[in-house]
């Protein structure tokens, strides 16, 4: 007869932990109606494990029936503490329990009962009728039910990784036998559950305790024989807490059960349902696995990749490799410049090939096929990959299919840098992430045990090889692929050498600057301790609330949890009411300046004098690049002490100057293209200035002349602020006017520009009807919440849907200029260099003998990059430093 195994499972608690479990991907895990799928796909993958694992005759799955319990009832704050459920899980729990009831497993909920109780009442009588039993939760409060017949694993990670929970174990962790867990959290309390304990025993002291008397109650009958302390006073006084708590503790084993043991026998999966649930989810890759034809082609799982070791007596073996050939250089740090490299892989079609031993990596035979552009390879993340041989010498070439920027392109939402993670967002889970293997933070390391090393390695080369045609066809499918041939991958090397060029950074002008901003600080310092009448910590928002709000009395705008609010918009709206709110705005802004970019620069400057930031290609969901190590797209413009900063990059010789050109207004040129406005096109096309033009309407002026500069700014603040589906009340707070007077100025602009207007109105209505949005050359963005029932949530989704189009089409053109300016200057033999992207500008180091080529070559490269209705304008300038580019 076989032995009967009873599975409990923890509803809420692995619902909670398979959603923050891949909440990273939440945006991926939505389904054709909108629906967020990612708690559903975790806890199946972890439920499938788990009854592989267990093999169990019954299972019953429990749920919480609601907030109120009879705990609520003993005392109301009862898990008080915890933040609201996330909409994006909520909305899944009714398909959760279509789930189960397709996969053939019983669920349940008691009211006025938690789902803990549930499963210690059926654990006990599954124990007095003979069954062991299996608990899983992410609760270990759960491991007070251990016993010899009753085991309790409890996630560690995610919902995959558990521990085991027996008496012996128990005692091992905690020196206490299960049943003493209550009195544990009697003493102690609980922050989750939020029941109070006793004042300042926390769980070193009760574990103590208990060691010495047992449990409460015998502490209680002996609280006289402790020697007098606070802790024996807080003990005396907190009695009553103490024993409030452990009854909120113990979890109930003779709830009222309408369920019964019978009612939880496991027959299976309902396929025919399971199969009606996959396709309402879009879980192509379940599908698969119950061999249902879907259309789409998944990479099946297979065992971990076999590998053979390489070293310098058998690179011979790397003859026998075919093309595409998949290659990966390990790097453990984010910063590819300085990275030590760990180890590499090179492989194709089950042949695995694996070293630590970077220096293989310059003996002919490997670099000769890593430099050969005849041979085709995959990669994972091209422009990292490409530095990284660089560093040794090695100019990689025949790179045909990246892994990482084809996912990108796929779903911009998708912006992990992991291998693993990545994968998994393609159904594809033979290869884990790098943090499962390596671990995180400081304690990121390669593993001791070497083979595990390499498994990851070879496992990590197989998964771009698999996923290599998937991928490919869905770009395809997309008409994404010249997206990816023509300009991603293009520009992945484009970006590498311009990363590998640097920029040359004066030292000295920093340090200089340095000195006199920490002047200007002191200055302003005191001239708020003046103003004030008294010295205080000005970086402390507790202490310059009370120094403007009590002492000064300046009128109260917005209060939080712990006080007045000092946020830069707060003290904006401050500023006519003492001149101390124009001092700690400037010694703010200064502060930010010496801190991050004075400080931060002279840091981040390598042996060479030289900066060499990172561009991130697959961040943004609108496709524009993002500059790290250092960010040299954020320095500040607008202030003169950020543009000062600009002193300090110079060109590398001393006879070349730096030379800049940016595009002018190119979002709005964009949108003047895409939404066939013929007002907004005669504008451009008779090079009037747009903002003026805008003014013009929404102040009712007949002459160009007439427009103030504060009225083209208010105009140009709603010029762009239409590009970003701005709302009246959005206007009126950023240019400092009535929500009726912005609602005025926006009908007017629809009235100047109506087609903008029908075209805003289609592209949500796009959005809403096929769930993405595309720029012009068909980089697409997915709006999962452009359904949500939650207002904000919908409302930014339909901002995002006008302003995607827009945003990423100006990027989609400058990344063009900058692959066939990297070619005209190759064309041209030019000596000059293109170092930097900062939005819409691209900036370059040469001679000065060729400025005068720049200045007709670059422009005419970066208006003719697409073929707009309007034309493309680019602005340019020269100088012996950033700084005097534009000054």
């Amino acid at each position: 007869m076989t032995a009967k195994k009873l599975l409990l499972i923890d509803g809420n608690s692995l619902m909670f932990r398979a959603f923050f479990a891949l909440h990273n991907a939440l945006d991926h895990f939505t389904n054709h109606d909108g629906l967020h799928t990612n708690a559903i796909y975790a806890f199946k993958n972890m439920l499938e494990t788990v009854i592989k694992q267990e093999q169990p005759t019954h299972i019953l799955v429990a749920f919480d029936a609601g907030k109120t319990t009879f705990r609520t009832v003993k005392y109301a704050n009862y898990k008080g503490g915890r933040a609201k459920m996330p909409s994006e899980l909520a909305e899944q729990l009714p398909y959760m329990r279509e789930f189960l009831d397709s996969y053939g497993i019983k669920w349940y909920e008691l009211k006025d009962y938690e789902a803990d109780d549930i499963i210690g009442t059926l654990a006990k009588e599954a124990e007095a009728v003979g069954f062991s039993t299996t608990i899983v939760t992410g609760d270990r409060d759960l491991t007070q039910l251990t016993t010899t017949k009753t085991t309790v694993q409890v996630t560690v990670k995610g919902v995959n990784q558990l521990e085991t929970y027996t008496p012996a174990h128990v005692k091992a962790k905690l020196g206490i036998e299960p049943g003493q867990i209550v009195d544990l959290k009697g003493l102690m309390g609980d922050t989750s559950d939020n029941y109070p304990g006793v004042t300042k025993v926390g769980e070193k002291t009760a574990l103590k305790l208990l060691t010495q008397f047992d449990s409460i109650d015998n502490l209680y009958a002996h609280i006289d024989e402790l020697k007098q302390s606070k802790m024996k006073e807080n003990l005396i006084n907190d009695k009553d807490q103490a024993y409030m708590s452990r009854d909120l503790a113990r979890i109930r084993t003779d709830a009222p059960l309408k369920v019964q043991l019978d009612d939880t026998i496991y027959h299976g999966p309902d396929q025919a349902k399971l199969i009606e649930f996959y396709k309402a989810m879009d879980f192509n890759a379940f599908l698969a696995q119950l061999d249902v034809t879907t259309g789409t082609a998944t990479p099946q799982m297979q065992n971990n990749a076999m590998y053979t070791l390489l070293n310098g007596d058998n690179l011979d073996v790397l003859q026998q490799l075919k093309q595409p050939i998949s290659l990966i250089i390990e790097m453990l740090d984010d910063n590819y410049h300085t990275a030590t490299l760990d180890g590499f892989v090179l492989g194709s079609e089950g042949h695995w090939y694996v070293s630590n031993d970077i220096s293989l990596l310059q003996e002919p035979t490997i670099k000769s096929l890593l430099t050969d552009a005849a041979i085709k390879k995959s990669v994972f993340d091209l422009k990292r990959t490409y530095v990284a041989l660089n560093r040794l010498d090695i100019k990689l070439a025949g790179v045909d299919f990246d892994l990482l920027l084809a996912s990108y392109l796929l779903n911009t939402n998708n912006n992990s840098n992991d291998l693993g993670e990545i994968a998994r967002l393609h159904d594809y889970t033979q290869v884990e992430t790098d943090e499962a293997v390596y671990g995180k933070g400081a304690k990121r390391q390669i593993p001791a045990d070497q083979k595990l090393f390499f498994t990851h390695l070879a496992n990590k080369a197989r998964a771009i090889t698999d996923l290599r045609l998937p991928l490919s066809d869905q770009l395809k499918q997309h008409a994404q692929w010249d997206l990816f041939i023509d300009l991603e991958m293009p520009l992945a090397i484009v970006l590498a050498d311009m990363e590998i060029a640097g920029i040359t950074v004066d030292a000295q002008r920093l340090t200089t600057m340095q000195g006199e901003f920490k002047q200007r600080l002191a200055q302003i310092q005191k001239n708020i301790y003046e103003i004030a009448g008294t010295e205080f910590n000005i970086n402390s928002p507790k202490q310059l609330s009370e120094i403007l709000f009590e002492k000064l009395q300046l009128p109260v705008i917005k209060k939080t949890k712990t006080g007045y609010s000092t946020s830069v918009d707060v003290l904006e709206k401050l500023r006519s009411a003492s001149p101390i709110i124009d001092e700690i705005l400037n010694y703010r802004q200064i502060s930010k300046i010496q801190s991050t970019y004075v400080e931060g620069l002279l840091k981040q400057i390598h042996p060479d004098h030289k900066v060499h930031t990172r561009y991130l290609q697959t961040l943004t969901q609108t496709g524009r690049l993002s500059s790290v190590d250092p960010n040299l797209q954020n320095i500040p413009a607008r202030l003169e002490e950020g543009r000062q900063i600009r002193q300090a990059f110079i060109p590398r010789h001393k006879d070349w100057e730096i030379f800049s050109s940016d595009y002018s207004q190119v979002e709005l040129r964009v949108l003047a293209h895409i939404s066939g406005d013929e007002n907004m096109q005669a504008a451009f096309r008779e090079n009037r200035d747009i903002h003026a033009n805008t003014a013009m309407k929404i102040f009712g002026l007949d002459r160009p002349e007439q427009v103030t500069p504060n009225m083209r700014r208010q105009a140009k603040a709603t010029n762009f602020g239409i590009v970003y589906g701005i709302s009246d009340y959005g206007l009126s707070q950023n240019i400092g006017i009535t929500r009726k007077q912005a609602k005025q100025f926006i009908e007017a602009y629809f009235e100047q520009y109506p087609k903008v207007k029908t075209w805003t109105e289609a592209i949500v209505q796009t959005a809403r009807e096929q769930g993405y949005v595309e720029t012009l050359l068909h980089r697409r963005r997915y709006l999962p919440d452009i359904h949500s029932k939650n207002f904000n949530l919908r409302s930014f989704a339909e901002r995002t849907a006008m302003n995607t189009p827009i945003q990423g089409s100006a990027a989609d053109i400058i990344k063009i200029a900058m692959i066939q300016m990297a070619q005209k200057l190759k064309a041209e033999k030019l000596q000059a260099t293109m170092l930097l992207q900062v939005h819409d500008e691209l900036i370059f180091e040469a001679p000065k003998s060729e400025l005068p080529i720049l200045e007709k070559l670059v422009p005419s490269v970066m208006d003719s990059a697409i073929q707009l209705d309007v034309p493309l304008k680019v602005d340019s300038g020269h100088g012996a430093t950033w700084y005097d580019v534009k000054a």
